[in-house]
């Protein structure tokens, strides 16, 4: 333990004499990815936390989660007193990151240079498990966070059934599985689409109708 003390304060100093902030804040990162490989609790993404230019950390197409304005000044209050508290959950896609959870958080930064100042310009991110990070994995763990929190908009998650089952392919098993929703919501989220492909040979519970005044 003594060795270990001695190397990470001269780590320490090594890194404190870096004069560029954004180098800096990549050694940094590097040296946590290195940490992070020989965590015991590498399999939990929250493990290693990672500071990325904003610009890098681009929005997904489908979440149905809107913040309305008094919550979103609530949101910049929050990040402005506490500061970061909570990462931004990205899947890595080419040369940017796509935005799993987080998307206001993000946006807070972009559009409030006092926020943008104190992070030099990056937000802090981690990205899903390896072998997650396609389509239906990324928006069934949007949902997951949404839901989680008591936020989804009816349109929206009228969409996101449409892109699971038409677009992904995701069985009606699956969705119910992945996205924390039962037979009964996934048949009336189905009907409101529209879309007659979405009952093609498929079988649902008869409880609720298109026609019922629930």
């Amino acid at each position: 333990m003594d060795l270990i003390k001695q190397m990470t304060e001269e780590l320490c100093k090594l890194i404190e004499g870096i004069s560029d902030d954004d180098q800096k804040i990549e050694t940094l990162n590097q040296v946590r990815k290195q940490l992070h490989s020989v965590s015991p609790l590498r399999h939990h993404p929250v493990d290693y936390v990672e500071w990325v230019k904003s610009e890098t950390v681009e929005a997904n197409d489908y979440n149905p989660n809107h913040v309305a304005p008094p919550e979103e000044k609530l949101l910049l209050k929050s990040i402005s007193e506490d500061g970061y508290t909570m990462s931004i959950v990205t899947s890595k896609e080419d040369n940017i990151r796509r935005i799993v959870d987080g998307f206001h958080r993000r946006q807070i930064e972009r559009y409030y240079k006092k926020i943008s100042s104190s992070t030099f310009g990056h937000v802090p991110v981690t990205t899903i498990r390896e072998g997650k990070d396609g389509l239906a994995d990324r928006i069934a763990s949007t949902i997951r966070h949404n839901r989680a929190r008591g936020e989804h908009s009816i349109d929206g998650m009228v969409n996101i059934v449409k892109t699971l089952k038409i677009d992904c392919d995701m069985s009606d098993e699956w969705i119910v599985r992945n996205i924390g929703m039962d037979a009964d919501e996934l048949l009336r989220l189905s009907q409101l689409s529209g879309l007659a492909e979405l009952f093609r040979g498929r079988e649902f519970s008869s409880s609720w109708s298109a026609d019922s005044q629930e």
